[in-house]
């Protein structure tokens, strides 16, 4: 599917939250993607009403050297009652910039909302 284009717009509040919450975690690029984040732009939503978002980063930057375009950090969305209804996932241009911050899933009903930082259980891999 698509994505639907927007006019470029800051991070929200809670991206910007779920974002920093997943690259505090030391990895190989951590450091330059921190630091990419006062220069992003939300560019797309995945769907109408869809929380998945394609990123832009402005220049002047730093870019990661990540081997892989998924940033390593298993980031578990759980409920009030700590059962697994999803996950998040960051995505970077071919490891160098963050291109993508993606809510998967696994409930009937699709995310309104990104998850406050306390349900987002990491473990990087």
């Amino acid at each position: 599917m698509p994505s639907v284009p927007i006019a470029p717009r800051p991070l929200s509040d809670s991206e910007r939250a779920v974002l920093e919450h997943i690259l505090s975690c030391e990895f190989d690029g951590a450091s330059e993607l921190r630091s990419q984040l006062d220069h992003t732009e939300v560019v797309a939503m995945w769907a109408p009403e869809s929380v998945s978002v394609d990123l832009q980063v402005r220049e002047p930057l730093r870019r990661a050297a990540m081997a892989s375009r998924l940033v390593p950090v298993d980031a578990r969305v759980v409920d009030q009652v700590g059962e697994y209804i999803g996950e998040l996932l960051v995505w970077t241009d071919e490891g160098a910039t963050l291109a993508g911050l993606e809510y998967a899933w696994v409930t009937d009903q699709m995310p309104t909302c990104l998850p406050p930082v306390e349900r987002v259980k990491l473990t990087v891999g």
